[in-house]
This record gives structure tokens, sequence and C-alpha cells, in this order.
């Protein structure tokens, strides 16, 4: 089954707590502070490997965890690392965070990997904590917190050469005539399903073909199967357009051809702007002559380059070929554009914005956020002074007191961090 959608929640390992510790040795006096620090936790990372084909795997398992990071030990030792979860999926996959919208890594290439949820750090050890006043710091600082993410995967495949045309024109017969793949061939429409892939050996060259379900009037608006697979024609370098000039079936094909640009266009002006050759299928089988004459005439009036093929009798194909070849040769010495623009999903201690204090006033109540005050909170040991300085100092460091004051705090206020509320004294 091909599956190229998938929605699944990730979660980075929290990283492990610092230790607090005091060297207890006989003969040996004032040992001092010896924890040590806590493990990072594993992160989530999403490689591209190109033994993967479909997002299947992610349709059946829709959470995924790191390993949290080990707790400090004494005598200075560290926590463990936790392991990082790699995700493999097909190249071209998109990955994409659900809450925001935000693109977190195209992974188009082999090998190519993106971070989707960062592990938390792992915390210092008390021994950190010592300097030529505090000696003996009873407090340690708490691992960094896991991060959870629902994320999109969106699979795009890549391909150099996009067939398009409507159903039952003969996509597939030409993909299996020109390539080893062996597509689902009937006549009816609809008859291909989910996107194929094929390699095109063309003497010492090749190209990968894909042949694309059939596009019908109204499929950027989901009619059909179009929506849902013409995505996959827009990675392509180059398109074919098949149409069916035999007339058989009583279609006006220059209508038909137009149909389908127009669709395209809807969908996504780039994906129009496409270079584009025809091929005129089924020449084998004309029911009408003059109106095949009629929409070669067109086709070459439009600028369009046009060879008329028969994918079933093998007619014609290696003109085709030729023409294709060249033009995705020439499409390949052009530099490639990104196409998206990514966003970094996590704030590292480096980001002035995670240091930075904010000061809210809510309903009377002064409310202090920011992520390394909350790491630095979760770390305190209320019991101790030392800690509950620690904490202080941080947060007059920062400014946050004297925006508080300028805001107007008076004895007795009300000072919130996370869940806990404290009276503020002068």
């Amino acid at each position: 089954m091909f599956i190229d959608k998938a929605k699944i929640t990730v979660k980075s390992g929290k990283g492990g707590n610092g230790c607090v510790s005091f060297r207890r040795e006989p003969f040996v006096s004032d040992g001092g502070p010896d924890g040590g620090d806590g493990g990072n936790g594993g992160s989530v990372i999403f490689e591209a490997d190109e033994n993967f084909h479909t997002l299947m795997d992610f349709r059946y398992r829709v959470k995924y965890n790191a390993e949290n990071g080990e707790d400090g030990m004494k005598k200075k030792r560290f926590g463990k690392k936790g392991q990082d979860l790699i995700l493999k999926v097909p190249p071209g996959t998109l990955v994409i965070d659900k809450e925001t919208g935000a693109l977190i890594k195209d992974l188009k290439n082999h090998g190519d990997k993106c971070v989707a949820a960062k592990g938390g750090r792992g915390g210092k050890g008390n021994v950190h904590f010592k300097n030529s006043v505090r000696q003996a710091p009873n407090f340690a600082e708490a691992g960094g917190k896991a991060i959870e993410r629902t994320i999109v995967l969106e699979l795009k495949m890549i391909a150099d050469v996009g067939l398009m045309g409507f159903p039952n024109v003969g996509k597939s017969t030409l993909l299996a005539a020109v390539t080893g793949a062996k597509p689902k061939i009937a006549n009816y429409h609809f008859t291909t399903l989910t996107p194929n892939l094929g390699v095109v050996q063309f003497y010492d060259d090749s190209f990968i073909m894909a042949d694309i379900p059939g596009i019908i009037e109204g499929a950027h608006e989901g009619q059909g199967l179009g929506l849902e697979f013409l995505r996959h024609i827009e990675r392509t370098k180059m398109l074919i357009h098949v149409v069916d000039v035999s007339s058989v079936e009583g279609r006006d094909i220059i209508e038909d051809f137009e149909k389908i640009n127009e669709e395209l266009f809807k969908y996504s002006p780039k994906l129009a702007g496409k270079p584009q050759i025809v091929a005129a299928n089924k020449i084998d089988s004309i029911y009408d002559q003059e109106k095949y004459e009629e929409f070669m005439e067109y086709i070459r009036e439009k600028g369009y380059e046009v060879y008329p093929i028969s994918a079933a009798g093998r007619q014609g194909l290696e003109e085709l070929l030729k023409a294709a070849m060249t033009k995705v040769a020439e499409l390949r010495e052009l530099p490639e554009e990104d196409e998206y623009v990514y966003f970094d999903m996590d704030a590292s201690d480096t980001d002035p914005e995670y240091r930075e204090i904010k000061v809210t006033l809510e309903d009377g109540v002064f409310v202090l956020s920011g992520g390394q005050l909350e790491k630095i909170f979760d770390s305190t040991n209320f019991n101790d002074t030392e800690s509950l300085r620690y904490l202080y100092k941080y947060i007059e460091e920062k400014g946050a007191m004297q925006k508080m004051i300028d805001m107007g705090i008076k004895d007795e206020d009300t000072v919130r961090i996370k869940d806990f509320e404290f009276e503020y004294y002068e």
C-alpha cells in the first residue's frame, strides 16, 4: 500500500538532573561537593533513506519517544546520555510541525537529516556551583525538559519527468514500455490509484519517470484523485503531457489538453510553468484523422514540442525519450532552487529570548516567565538559603526586579513563577 501522508507524535528525552552530593571518605576532611552532571536526553531525528518508498510504517504506530538522560551521580560521575531515536523516511519527505505549520526540513536526498525534537540538556551537578563564598552548595541544576511535538510527514516523490494527463490516456502503458516498472494497466478510468516510478535507460544516461494518477477537471479542488497526487509532480524537472489522440471516446482532445493545463495552473502557477512536451498517444487507432491533424497543428502553434507515439505498439518512443533526455540534461545543469523556508523549532541556551525574563501583570499578580528562569527555578532547593539566593540573583541580574518596581510592585504583592506564588517584600 502506498502511503504518502502521516501524522505522528514525537517526544525527545528529558535531560538527567544534576546530582547533589558531597565527598565523604575516611581520612578526607572537607571533601566538598562532588555531584556529577546529568546526561543529555535523546533527540528525535528524521533521516531520508533511499531504501524506503512509502510512509507505511507511520500509519500503524503514531507515538515515538527518545530515551531520557540519566541523572548525575556522586564522585563527579556523569549520567548516561539518552539514545537518539532515528526515524527513517523516503527521500522527498517534508517534516512539518502541525501546531505552527512551519516546515522543519525538506529531506530531499538520501542521508539528509533533521532534528524534530531536541533532547533536554543534562543538568549540572552541585560541583559547578562551588565558589569562594559558597563552599557547600546544596543544590544542582535540573535537567532540560523533553519536547513533545505533533509532526506531519508529507511525501513528494523525486522524479525527473512526470507523466500527466486525463485518466486512461496511456500513461501507465508508456511507463511500462520505457522502464522496468510494472504498473497496473486496464481499459478503465483511474486504473492508476498510486504514483509509480520507473528508471528510463537511454543509451549511456538515464532519468526517473513518474506516472501520476489521472487528473480530471476540478482536481485542484479535490475532485477525483488529482489533488492527492498533484504534489508528487511538483518536484519534477519537466512534464510529459500524454494525450489520447485516437478520439475513440468522442472527447475534444484540444479541450482536454487545455483543461489539464488549467488544473495545473490553479493548483500551482509554478508547476504549470515547468517545461512540458506533448506525447500524442494511440496514433495506431486514430478514429478521426481530421481532429488529430487539427490537434497537432494547434499544439505546435502553442509552441510545444509534440511527438506522435503509440505506447502499446512501441511506436515513436525513441524520439520522445531523446527529447526528454535532452531537456532533463539541460535542466540538471541549472542551480537547484530551495523552494522552502526552514524554521528552527528548538530554542537553545544561546538564544537571547531563552535567557530573557518576561514580566507581565495578570489580575494584580506579577508573572515571571522565561526558559532559563524556569530551568533554574526547577533546580532550586527551597530549604537551602544559598539556592534561594542564587535564584534571586539571577532574577535581579536579568532586570526583572527593576521591571516589577517600574510597574509599581508594592510590599505583599504576589509574584508568580510557574505554578508557585510568593509575596514581595523590599
